[in-house]
């Protein structure tokens, strides 16, 4: 929970330090790398981490990337410039990739089916309480203090971590006898050549999504070369890892049907969270006309239902099984998604906030029984393979929803600012920042000018939520078309499972299961078999 808890706090806490560290550092024009080259960094090593993490253990790929976090959190306090501070942030990337992906897989290994939930709830409330703290202790440590102690926290959290990892944590299963040596990606050749491919292919991708429409036009020199040369390196990647003996991303990722269904609506899950983490506060702050404490507030009560819901989860999983409590999450996640555009105009606080409460709810139980189904359907030797896969593509699934909801939103306020009254047109901003900009001194706004802007933004982030709740609606239908009925139960998994309950009652038949390592399992003594 600390090794998570820096990743966590580092996403929250240095966004209210930007004024302050563009203030003193200057670099306007480049300050959104320092969220953009972290971003990248995370994303592309995740699968790295995790093949890295079933060949070589989980305990030493956890202490080095919260070393890597640590040497670029005090390279960070000590920035000379944006550049450098850019460069550092990606130096916190490295970082941070083998955080997300080795944490949760240690999850998995060390606790049973059924008390996973409980375990994985936990660690969702430290997103929970950095979504609360971050934001408060970043605009004490700027106000009172200066930015660069927003890094400087990280360092006694870390050795705290550090310190209780190397005491407590014994990674026995990647030294001994559980594991041979012989068993698939055990201690074999990392496939570097592979890495390297998977690195520039990902790297060009969300530069290309990322930048696209704000640094340069989409259909521009730059975002085509970028575009190019991500389709040339994912064709390398390709031909790297087929013929790799140890391939970072193997191709029994995608052809088991389990792990590529719950790859594919996890992306749909990273689309559809870009539109209240990125527009709600805008919204809140625009049109309710809160303060950013308050907006953050607004969405934060998401953070806070997620982990509850998530925690139990597995009462409802085991008794309707994975499959139909995903399709219950995120069927009620599109309806609440969809809901959004009926609030009245202006409204209230509560309202916005209410459905945030419900959304977090829903998500608890689509996300994390699908996590359990892929980790409890493959062996230790697979398993980091297996969970970075999955967040690696919630990763680029909300990098390319940054970009797709971002072209939504500028083209819907593109239009509402080119058809406003003939009156209202002179000074009008000319995308979403210089609006919210320009409400934030509404009273030099010309008579109307505000209501106007205010309900430009209304309709744009009606516009963005209808769009999630698409995206909510095919992460259901992925689900619900691909996913299987039951999700086969590793002979790993099966083992705890008959002590402890298995998630979805019998595993699933057929040769699926078989490749797997899965056979049937028993059903927990409290838990009706999946009646799907």
């Amino acid at each position: 929970m600390l090794g998570m808890a820096l990743a966590a706090l580092d996403s929250t806490i240095i966004a209210t330090a930007v004024p302050q560290i563009v203030g003193d550092l200057g670099g306007f024009a480049v300050f959104s790398w320092l969220f953009s080259g972290y971003l990248l960094a995370v994303t592309v090593t995740l699968p790295v981490y995790g093949k890295l993490s079933d060949t070589h253990g989980r305990k030493p790929i956890l202490l080095t990337g919260i070393v890597l976090f640590l040497v670029g959190s005090l390279a960070c306090a000590g920035a000379w410039n944006m550049g450098s501070l850019i460069a550092f942030r990606v130096l916190q990337g490295l970082g941070g990739g083998a955080l997300q992906g080795t944490v949760q897989t240690i999850a998995a290994d060390l606790y049973p089916m059924k008390e996973r939930p409980k375990i994985q709830a936990r660690l969702s409330s430290v997103w929970a309480a950095s979504a609360v703290a971050g934001p408060a202790l970043g605009g004490l440590l700027t106000t009172y203090g200066d930015w660069r102690w927003i890094f400087l926290v990280n360092l006694p959290v870390g050795a705290v971590a550090l310190w209780l990892i190397v005491r407590h944590f014994h990674d026995t299963r990647s030294v001994g006898p559980t594991v041979p040596a012989d068993a698939p990606g055990r201690r074999g050749r990392v496939d570097w050549p592979g890495a390297l491919a998977i690195f520039a292919a990902g790297g060009l991708l969300l530069t290309a999504v990322v930048q696209g429409g704000t640094a340069w036009p989409w259909l521009s020199a730059p975002s085509l070369l970028l575009l190019t040369g991500s389709a040339v390196a994912a064709i390398a990647t390709v031909l790297i890892e087929r013929r790799a003996a140890e391939p970072i991303i193997p191709g029994w990722v995608w052809r088991r049907r389990t792990i590529s269904a719950v790859n594919l609506a996890l992306g749909a899950l990273g689309l559809l969270m870009v539109a209240p983490t990125v527009f709600l506060p805008t919204y809140a702050q625009a049109v309710l006309g809160l303060g950013p404490t308050a907006a953050g507030f607004v969405l934060s009560v998401m953070t806070l239902s997620w982990p509850i819901s998530a925690a139990l989860s597995s009462r409802v999983y085991n008794r309707i099984g994975i499959r139909n409590c995903a399709l219950l999450g995120i069927g009620g996640a599109a309806l609440v998604l969809a809901a959004f555009p009926l609030l009245p105009y202006p409204g209230a606080a509560w309202q916005p906030a209410l459905l945030m409460l419900a959304l977090g709810a829903a998500l608890g139980l689509f996300q994390l029984p699908l996590i359990i189904g892929v980790q409890s359907s493959v062996g230790y030797a697979e398993r980091g393979t297996a969970t970075a896969s999955i967040l690696f593509c919630r990763q680029v699934g909300q990098s390319l929803g940054a970009a797709l909801f971002g072209a939504i939103a500028n083209a819907t306020l593109g239009d509402r600012l080119a058809h406003a009254p003939t009156d209202l047109r002179t000074g009008l901003p000319h995308d979403l920042d210089g609006v919210s900009h320009a409400l934030q001194h509404a009273g030099a706004l010309a008579t109307g000018t505000a209501d106007y802007l205010r309900r430009a933004v209304d309709t744009t982030v009606q516009h963005v939520y209808l769009g999630a709740a698409a995206a909510a609606a095919l992460a259901f239908l992925t689900v619900l078309l691909l996913a299987p009925r039951r999700f086969p139960v590793h002979a790993d998994a099966r083992g705890e499972g008959r002590t402890e309950g298995s998630a979805d009652g019998r595993a699933e038949g057929g040769a699926e299961a078989r490749a797997e390592g899965g056979a049937e399992a028993g059903t927990d003594a409290g838990a009706a078999p999946d009646s799907g």
